[in-house]
């Protein structure tokens, strides 16, 4: 059962984050096999503050 975690900064749509599921599920049963029902994806969302790069939060930029 793969298992695929996703981090990226919030602000997205549901729908964007819904196509992004369907698409990352499809992506590794096309690459492994497994089958889409055992496919599990989690997306974490963070928030600008508690991202940084560089040395500096985004929310600071």
């Amino acid at each position: 059962m793969p298992y695929v975690t996703v981090k990226m900064l919030e602000g997205r749509t549901e729908e964007q984050k819904q196509l992004l599921v369907e698409k990352v599920t499809a992506a590794v049963n096309e690459t492994t096999g497994a089958p889409k029902e055992n496919i599990v994806v989690f997306i974490e969302e963070m928030t600008k503050n508690h991202y940084a790069v560089g040395g500096k939060r985004l929310s600071d930029q």
